[in-house]
């Protein structure tokens, strides 16, 4: 199906043969009788109540146009050919021209936006997943130290105390350096995103110059 679309601009030389060849109701007409079903010349002109030369005129026009196309080939009872016209199946769409540097420029301000809401997720979710990850340790850090009872202090139980303390600080200290701050994380993500953004599109910007 993809083949059968064809993208014109007004202007180039594709639209302007189309344009040429439907300018005139002799060939709308022609269009309108090989829509219902193949046809040869002779009876185009039959049904149009048109002279063999102009329906032959039309035609041509309309075949260089790539509008219509030759179906089939037959041979009349003397031995002569005769060709059946039918339309040719596109799908023909007229687009503005646009520039390729502007067409450059709404295509990664797009991906541009995208970083950005995507930083903002980040920023704003970050958060949440590291307080799960503090609450997860700390109540896990309190189970395995907090005594079953309250025993009579002694300086063993003052040692293991200290020693318990100790632990505590340097489990805290490993979770702060484990996880990495939410802001220098956005930041990360934004600045990374931004620099594949330029580096895309000083490449297309290259290749379309080198095209150019």
């Amino acid at each position: 199906m993809a083949d059968n679309i064809l993208v014109l601009e007004p202007g180039d030389e594709r639209a302007q043969k189309i344009a040429r060849a439907m300018a005139s109701q002799t060939a709308n007409d022609i269009l309108q009788q090989l829509a219902d079903a193949p046809a040869s010349l002779n009876d185009i002109a039959e049904r149009l109540g048109q002279p063999i030369n102009t329906v032959k005129y039309h035609v041509e026009n309309l075949l260089g146009a790539g509008l219509i196309a030759v179906a089939e080939t037959k041979y009349s009872v003397k031995g002569r050919e005769v060709k059946l016209y039918s339309l040719t199946n596109q799908l023909l769409i007229v687009a503005p021209r646009q520039s390729p540097v502007r067409s450059l420029i709404l295509k990664y301000a797009s991906l541009f936006a995208l970083v950005v809401v995507a930083t903002i997720a980040i920023a704003a979710f970050a958060p949440l997943m590291a307080g799960w990850g503090h609450v997860g340790g700390t109540a896990l850090t309190y189970e395995n130290f907090a005594p079953a009872s309250a025993p009579v202090p002694t300086v063993a139980d003052a040692d293991r105390h200290a020693e318990v303390q100790t632990a505590k600080a340097a489990y805290g200290a490993g979770l702060d350096l484990a996880t990495p701050s939410t802001p220098d994380s956005a930041l990360a993500f934004f600045f990374g995103g931004v620099l594949v953004i330029l580096v895309l599109l000083c490449y297309e910007a290259w290749l379309w110059k080198k095209r150019k």
